[in-house]
This record gives C-alpha cells, structure tokens and sequence, in this order.
C-alpha cells in the first residue's frame, strides 16, 4: 500500500486567490504545499484587466438586469453571450441570478460588498509591503466613460451608493476627459473619474511574484489534479488524478472555475459557473494609455499594463469545455479602434479564461459542511484580484479558528441550500 505523506495545510490552486492564502498561512506560521492544476498564476489570474476595482460593489445581478439580457444575447458578439449549446446547463444557475437580481436582494449584496471592500484594500496594501510589490501597483485613476447624458444619467444610482459607501469621483466633461486620457473619440462628452483608481502592473507577474514569495519562504509546489478531497480524523485527504494523495490538517480550496466538481467530491453542492471572459493585449506603444478605461455601455475595458495595453471584458456563459470563440476578443478590438481613433490594432496577443461566478455575485470562503478543515475559496466572479488579499486574511482566521476578520456569513456555502 502506498504511504500517505502528511503535510500542514494544502492550496489547491496557485491563482490570486490560491496565492494570497498561502502567503496568509504562512504568516501564521504553517508550513504550505501548493497544488496547482496546470500553469503557475496562468488561469483567470493571468488574464483579467489588472484593476483593484475597491469601489465596484455593484452587483451585476440587479434589478432591470434580467429584462436587457434578452436584447444582449440577439447579438452574439455583445456584451454578454450564450451559446445554444449550454443555455439548458445555465438554466438553474440563471434561476438563481434572476432572485439575486430582485431589489432586496440587490441591497443586501450591495451591504456585503461595502462592507467587504475596506478589508480588501487595507489588506491587499498590507501584503504589498510585506512582500514588497510595491513597484507592481500604479495609482493610474479610473474613467468611466458613457455613450451619452441618457446614459451617464440611467448611472447615476450606482454611482451615489458609491458615494455613501465612502468612495471619491467627480463628473467631468469633454475638457476634462481631453486632459485625464487625450485621444478618445469625439462621441465621449460624460465620465467619471476616480483620482484613487489602483492598476496592478502586469496581473500574471504580480500572482506569479507572490507565488514565488510564498515558495522561498518553504511552501512547496506541486503539479497535479485534484480529483477529491476526503474528510480524514485529523484533517483531510488530498487525492489526485495519478493517485497521489496528501493527508493534511488543513486544506483550502481555491481553484477557481474547476473548484465545483472538488467541492463535490465532499458532497458541497455549489451553483459555481464561469463567466469565460475574452481580451487582446496590444504590444506596448499602441496607444499612449495614461489611465483604466470602463466603456460602461459596451462592457469592456481598456487598462495599461507592462506589458502594453489590455482590450478586455465581456461575458460569454459558456462552461469549461467549449472551444474559445475569439470573436469576442476581436469584436471588441474593433469598438476599441472606434473609441480611441489612434489605436494601433496589430501584434496582440487573444486570450480566453474562465472567471468562477456564483448567480448571487458572492464569493464562498468558508468551511465545507463536511468538515471545518476544508475551506472554500472561489467564486470570486470579476474581483478576484480584487478582493484576493481579504480573502486571504479570511481563510488563515478560518484555519487559525479565530473570529475572522469579518463575519463569513453571506459567504458560506450553506447559503445556497
């Protein structure tokens, strides 16, 4: 019989998410092995925009949401897709989406994120000093731009919660839009501009950093997949595809889009599906990019990176196992030369990955219900960089079995029950 080797605490995943917990546990002292599926820091953490987007704490699920979506999926390079193929497999996840969209709901999730958001931007600052990424962040500001006053009006809910909720912007108009990022198109006469917008410099570099920060400090790296997680007296089993298993005391669940079928192997039943988002990453010099760019009435965005400039955004509710449609990424590449007329469109690079959203719009960090030493975190949807530090902070409280930082209640996996 083979030997079970017995380890501290086991991430399974070395994304953002995965990453951040490993370096949290560290910082309380337990010994880490990481368990990644493919690439180091190559899944959704490679591939988002690079934006800590703290004031984003609207919920895509909102009311109204539901009665745009038709309109949405009769053009099939909008802004949001579903292949006819896997439109029954979404029906109970949009099941969900369509309650979690209804007023009350839409407040109480609101409440969450306000409430969520401060721990994420004092803890993400905290691991970047503490492990000296500080050359990654760039506070660039943020323009959210609209078609028209209608528009920029049809907004103005959003953006007032944003204000209660302690988050700084201010309108401008053309002049100013001229001066904050010269080089948009005409058509651009209403935005808004927030002066504290942060930019991560490249996002694969700075999870990969932090990946590599955790591993000189002793966590250890393994590449496997995970096929089932097993409660044991002492903790948990880690078994993967090639047989291979781990015993260990503590095991963290944040493999993103491919964490559902683990968390079944424990019996926690999630409604987790991916969001495959789409971009291009122009060489650098395409365009002389000052700042992020939300071009909120067509759902992409435009952010500059080390790497040059990021066309990227959408939404197509596609599963993991379709092949990647890259019109998306050139639909959107074409509205992008539109907007900003001195684009230079040649040389990028497509990408296509999978963002793990709940219909709530909710992360799961919790215990499963099968044992407390297995604790979910996924499902973070559009803020996993975002939100990826308190994440962190949350899952090394929940190991530690102290009271957590902030009350993990509207996270827990029972919710969906």
């Amino acid at each position: 019989m083979m030997n079970t080797p017995s380890v501290d605490a086991v991430v399974i995943g070395s994304g953002i998410i995965g990453a951040m917990s490993a370096h949290y546990l560290q910082e309380d002292g337990r010994s880490v092995t990481m368990i990644e599926r493919g690439e180091v820091a190559r899944g959704a953490s490679s591939g988002n925009a690079g934006i800590l987007a703290f004031p984003e704490i609207i919920p895509i699920a909102a009311p109204g949401m539901m009665w745009k979506v038709p309109k949405w999926l009769l053009d099939p390079l909008g802004p949001l897709s579903l292949p006819p193929s896997y439109a029954m497999n979404m029906v109970p996840w949009l099941w969900r989406f369509w309650r979690a969209s209804a007023r009350a709901a839409f407040e109480r999730t609101v409440k969450i994120q306000a409430e969520m958001m401060p721990l994420a931007r004092s803890e993400m600052a905290r691991v970047i000093e503490r492990t000296g990424l500080q050359a990654m962040v760039n506070r660039t500001g943020t323009l959210d731009l609209y078609d028209s006053e209608a528009s920029f009006d049809a907004a103005a809910a959003d953006w007032e919660t944003k204000r209660r909720a302690g988050f700084e912007f201010s309108r401008v108009g053309r002049s100013e839009i001229d001066t904050l990022q010269p080089g948009l198109a005409p058509r651009f006469r209403h935005a808004m501009f927030t002066p504290d917008g942060l930019q991560v410099s490249d996002p694969y570099e700075f999870t990969k950093a932090l990946v590599d920060h955790v591993v000189s400090r002793g966590a250890s790296l393994r590449i496997g997949d995970v096929a089932r997680v097993e409660p044991t007296a002492a903790g948990a089993r880690v078994v993967l595809a090639d047989g291979a298993a781990f015993e260990a005391k503590t095991v963290v669940l944040a493999g993103g889009a491919w964490s559902k079928n683990v968390a079944a192997s424990l019996g926690d039943d999630v409604p987790l599906e991916t969001e495959r988002g789409y971009n291009t990453t122009l060489p650098p010099g395409a365009f002389p990019l000052q700042r992020q760019l939300y071009f909120n009435d067509h759902g992409f965005v435009v952010t500059p990176l080390s790497s040059g400039v990021r066309v990227g955004g959408a939404v197509e509710l596609g599963g993991l196992k379709l092949p990647p449609n890259y019109r998306r990424s050139e639909a959107m590449l074409t509205k992008a030369r539109g907007f900003l007329p001195g684009l230079k469109a040649e040389g990028g690079r497509q990408w296509m990955g999978f963002r793990p959203s709940t219909p709530d719009c909710l992360p799961i960090i919790g215990p499963s219900g099968a044992t407390p030493s297995v604790i979910h975190a996924f499902g973070h949807g559009h803020l996993g960089l975002t939100q990826s530090a308190a994440t962190g902070r949350l899952v090394a409280d929940l190991a530690a079995r102290r009271r957590p930082a902030l009350s993990i209640e509207p996270f827990r996996i029972g919710r969906f029950r």
